[in-house]
């Protein structure tokens, strides 16, 4: 067994956690505040591994902090959706118009001005998000990136961003899972 490589991939690893800027994370808590304060609906999405994240965030947000909100006597739950969730209609957008349609065709039908849209790339330049990012923005909603090193045009197009330092696909989705983590649980402990 290798022990030193294992001892780098951790000390790597909280490299790309000490990277995460915190105040820009209390930024995004403040606008899933605001978007659950205003009965807005929250949009989350991404590929691959990020893809999974946005499941799992949306899991956490929708039931996690959702019933600590109800049992503190707050009476609303988060309106939150993966946009990740529904192979049918994924695989009917890709096939029928094309891939980097995916999520934009369901922004189309759910979104409105005001909802909040939460994409998860490492590289930045996934077409799909892109495309989604462009048309959120061009239609009044808000629009958070989380992107690796590399940032790609999401890092010039979403209103919030965070930048993790590292291009390692496995090192960014965990800290982008513990970025979501961290504005799950601002809900669910403070």
């Amino acid at each position: 067994m290798n022990t030193t490589y294992f001892q780098s991939y951790l000390a790597q690893q909280q490299a790309a956690y000490a990277s995460i800027p915190l105040d820009k994370v209390e930024r995004i808590t403040n606008l899933l505040k605001q978007c659950w304060e205003d009965d807005r609906q929250l949009f989350v999405f991404g590929n691959g591994g990020s893809a999974a994240n946005a499941s799992h965030f949306i899991t956490d947000l929708g039931k996690g902090a959702s019933d600590k909100l109800v049992s503190q006597g707050k009476g609303r739950r988060f309106r939150c959706l993966s946009l990740n969730d529904n192979t049918a209609w994924l695989t009917a957008l890709g096939n029928d118009y094309a891939y980097e349609d995916v999520f934009v065709g369901q922004l189309q039908n759910y979104a409105r001005p005001g909802d909040l849209v939460l994409t998860m790339s490492v590289s930045g330049n996934s077409p799909n998000l892109v495309k989604a990012v462009q048309w959120a923005n061009e239609h009044g909603l808000t629009t958070i990136g989380l992107v690796g090193a590399k940032r790609g045009r999401l890092a010039d197009l979403a209103q919030e961003v965070i930048v993790i330092d590292s291009e390692h696909y496995g090192r960014v989705e965990d800290a982008h899972m513990t970025i979501c983590h961290m504005l799950c649980y601002s809900f669910m402990e403070q």
